[in-house]
């Protein structure tokens, strides 16, 4: 019994390991591809689909570009408020410097008549709250230098407040950076994921995404005919601007002579027309005069999306004049390729 139990035990366990071999052969053979399977390998998106995730992207970056831009205006604000802050602050010690040496000399002839008054040594210490916390007792001292004591106090009180008001400003310029960095992060991280996407595409199919809803640049003619339709000479101006940049490379945060984004394109088109632009799309439709699509001219603002994320300059029959995204230069588009939010008349 025992010789022919140990048979059939070896020839069940055999069995155990030919099936567990099978199986995990069976496995990595679905896992890597082999044997002819499918597999279970995500499709590779369509050329067209590659197209829209990319708009989208670029859509997303101009909202964090102009989110930027925003914050970027805010913080250069924040930075000369402070600098004008500590010239000020700067000013007002020199005065104090010489109120204090004029005090000093006052002191010395006192010293060398024989005292020195209770009012000058407060106003003389090197210690300015302690001065601040002595002023009362400077007051009742009735001294005969009260006049120039009072003029310390009040520099050292002045002195003491633009200080303040300079940690506030550089606590909210700390902000602002800190902003800045989480916007410029979302927009190159975007852009980045748009440049991955368009690596899988062929040259013709890249190509395509900067050329669709493109035409060619127009002849002189042509931007004689827009400059002479515009409401006034200023209008006319940044349309010639603007024709002159056609063919500059878009670089978000950028506002020429060289290079532009949307918002970047039309501060810069009115700058040249002797006209200051706000410098966000959110911003720049609220600097003139709203006017319907139907009554748009040559130099007016035309913006996009919901959010007022893009601006272009319209330039006539149905086109404009803007800084698409990092895929296509400065060129002429149709009004219609993006979704319409509203247009300004800026003169």
């Amino acid at each position: 019994m025992g010789a022919h139990r140990r048979p059939r035990q070896r020839a069940t366990g055999g069995g155990r390991a030919r099936t567990a071999a099978t199986i995990t052969l069976a496995g990595a053979a679905t896992a890597t591809g082999l044997g002819g399977g499918t597999g279970h390998a995500d499709p590779q998106p369509t050329a067209a689909q590659v197209r829209a995730k990319v708009d989208k992207l670029y859509q997303e970056a101009e909202v964090a570009t102009e989110k930027y831009n925003g914050a970027k205006e805010k913080a250069d604000a924040a930075e000369q408020r402070l600098e004008g802050l500590r010239d000020e602050a700067a000013r007002k010690e020199d005065r104090l410097n010489s109120a204090r040496e004029a005090l000093g000399s006052v002191a010395a002839a006192q010293y060398r008549s024989g005292g020195l008054d209770p009012a000058l040594q407060l106003a003389l210490s090197s210690d300015p709250d302690r001065y601040l916390d002595g002023a009362a007792f400077a007051e009742r001292a009735g001294s005969r230098q009260q006049a120039e004591v009072g003029r310390v106090r009040k520099e050292l009180r002045e002195i003491e407040q633009l200080r303040g008001a300079a940690r506030v400003e550089v606590s909210s310029l700390k902000s602002r950076r800190a902003e800045l960095k989480r916007h410029r992060e979302t927009v190159t991280g975007k852009l980045e994921s748009a440049r991955r996407l368009l690596s899988r595409l062929t040259t013709e199919e890249r190509a395509d995404v900067g050329d669709r809803a493109s035409r060619s640049a127009p002849g002189p003619r042509e931007s004689l005919s827009a400059s002479a339709q515009t409401p006034n000479s200023r209008a006319a101006a940044a349309v010639a601007y603007a024709y002159q940049k056609l063919g500059s490379p878009y670089v978000w945060g950028a506002t020429g002579p060289n290079a532009f984004d949307c918002s970047g394109l039309t501060q810069a088109a009115y700058r040249a027309a002797g006209v200051s632009l706000p410098r966000t799309t959110y911003a720049q439709i609220d600097a003139g005069r709203r006017v319907p699509r139907s009554e748009l001219l040559p130099g007016d603002l035309v913006f996009f999306y919901s959010g007022i994320s893009h601006v272009g300059i319209y330039v006539g029959n149905g086109q404009m004049i803007h800084a698409p995204n990092p895929s296509a230069p400065v060129r002429v588009a149709p009004v219609d390729e993006m979704p319409f939010a509203g247009a300004t008349r800026v003169v």
